[in-house]
């Protein structure tokens, strides 16, 4: 069996990227969460996933809308990732979020998709949510990445001459 411990350190050390994926209830209450999981899975047709622990608030209100709003967030917004990784009510409080087809879209994101769950897959304590995307956008602002419990970006290695004598 693989120590737990172990294991959460080595997933920690993955880069991985900065999501809040939104919803809303059929009050039209907004709701969102920071996810690390999210990943893409099918071009044709466009697909997308990510993993919330069955004891999230999220995943009700998933379940029971089945879409959903990714907001890939961008370099600089360390403090909205932090907002919405909390439990609890409030996280819209403070941070600029419209409605964009339906769906609570931060303002100054990276990235943006709208798409609608197909599957609901269970996975130990988490459940991967599979989405088929039907509308997105991207903006040229550096990602934010999450690796070792620290906020980052990614940039392009510099390409080094090196010169013999």
């Amino acid at each position: 069996m693989v120590d737990e411990a172990a294991f959460r350190e080595l997933m920690g050390a993955v880069c991985a990227p900065v999501t809040v994926v939104t919803t809303t209830t059929g009050e039209g209450r907004p709701h969102g969460t920071t996810v690390s999981s999210f990943a893409s899975l099918s071009l044709r047709p466009p697909m997308v996933s990510f993993a919330l622990d069955n004891g999230s608030a999220l995943l009700q209100h998933v379940r029971e809308s089945r879409r959903v709003g990714v907001n890939v967030l961008a370099h600089g917004q360390e403090a909205v990732a932090a907002a919405f990784a909390g439990r609890g009510e409030g996280k819209f409080t403070g941070v600029p979020w419209h409605e964009d087809d339906g769906l609570p879209r931060l303002a100054s994101a990276g990235g943006w998709l709208v798409g609608t769950v197909n599957w609901l897959v269970p996975g130990g304590d988490h459940v991967l949510v599979l989405v088929q995307v039907v509308a997105s956008e991207v903006s040229e602002a550096a990602p934010l990445v999450y690796a070792r419990r620290t906020f980052g970006t990614h940039s392009r290695f510099e390409r080094r001459i090196e010169l013999s004598s």
